[in-house]
């Protein structure tokens, strides 16, 4: 079912997230430290990087190519994700409403200056960087735009099939984010930190080291960044130097960036397009016995241990069967 091929790729994208916060990042370690052992399948660390860099880069392009199949099957079930310039009027008052009351009192817009560090991105952080012209004297400023995870990734329009992505509803509105400025250039991108979690066996105090553990887990290293293409030259070199990403790191995406996120689409009010739902089937064993488990797993101890009991049931089973034709079949 379509809503299901659309859960599997954000699962497939997730999936690879968390090898590269786990796994990549373990190897990367390896290689920072100067490891050249190799592993048993004969790859050093760096060699190992190397293969998987490329063989992720080609499944996230397979990711795009599939993303955009399905966004045009969806579109022919009546699920919509739209751009700025396919909102009527209707749906941009609606929007207007929804970005003062729910999304502006959560946005934190920071200027990209000497005068203001860079922030913290978090894990799976995702972003706007954008390039600021301010009309009155042509000013130029850089500023990021931290999306909130707290925040659906999706804005639903009146009707609930159709959808605005967050990144167009902020751009949508960075005249009342940055008065006065106009957009001269923006990208999006989405940052993977290493969660790799080291824990010393043989600690006095577990709980401890595993306390500190998550906490350096939380500030852990970028292992690779993800940016749409077309970014600003500039905009995206302050971005890498500021989170100490390099050029192998940095993967330039044709499409869209967070591809996990697509999981909200899967709409509850679309159960047709889904796996119908689980009936689970309580053996009929359990039922004859009302449902108790143990009484169940007794009579069945009963027939594997005592087989003249057992002969004995089978024989009074043959002639029920002799009279009542509704008995099921007895299968070996």
């Amino acid at each position: 079912p379509l809503l299901e091929r659309v859960r599997f790729l954000s699962i497939s994208a997730t999936n690879l997230d968390e090898f590269y916060t786990v796994r990549v990042a373990g190897l990367r370690e390896l290689k920072r430290a100067g490891n050249s052992m190799h592993s048993y399948d004969g790859l050093s660390p760096a060699e190992q990087l190397a293969r998987i860099n490329a063989d992720a880069r080609r499944l996230m392009k397979v990711q795009q190519a599939v993303w955009n199949r399905l966004k045009k099957e969806l579109e022919g079930a009546g699920i919509v994700l739209l751009t700025r310039s396919k909102l009527t009027r209707k749906d941009e008052d609606f929007l207007s409403d929804y970005f003062l009351n729910r999304v502006f009192p959560v946005l934190s817009p920071l200027a990209i200056d000497p005068a203001h560090p860079f922030p913290f991105i978090p894990n799976t952080g995702f972003c706007l960087a954008l390039e600021l012209e301010r009309g009155s004297d042509k000013r130029r400023l850089q500023a990021l735009l931290p999306i909130p995870q707290q925040i659906s990734r999706f804005v639903a329009l009146p009707g609930g099939t159709r959808f605005l992505p967050m990144e167009e509803l902020l751009l949508l509105h960075l005249g009342s984010l940055f008065p006065g400025y106009r957009d001269t250039g923006h990208c999006a991108f989405r940052v993977l930190r290493d969660s790799d979690l080291e824990v010393e066996d043989e600690a006095e105090d577990l709980v401890r080291e595993f306390e500190t553990a998550l906490k350096r887990r939380r500030r852990g290293q970028v292992i690779r960044m993800k940016v749409t293409v077309g970014a600003p030259e500039a905009l995206r070199a302050l971005i890498m130097q500021e989170l100490g990403v390099t050029a192998d790191e940095v993967v330039e995406v044709r499409g869209m960036v967070g591809v996990a996120d697509l999981k909200e689409l899967v709409l509850d009010s679309r159960r047709d397009l889904q796996w119908p739902p689980f009936s689970p089937r309580v053996p009929e064993r359990v039922q004859d016995h009302d449902g108790d488990m143990f009484a169940a797993i007794r009579q069945k101890d009963m027939l594997l241990h005592h087989p003249y009991e057992t002969f004995d049931m089978v024989i009074r089973f043959l002639q029920q069967a002799a009279v009542d034709p509704n008995v099921l079949a007895i299968k070996q």
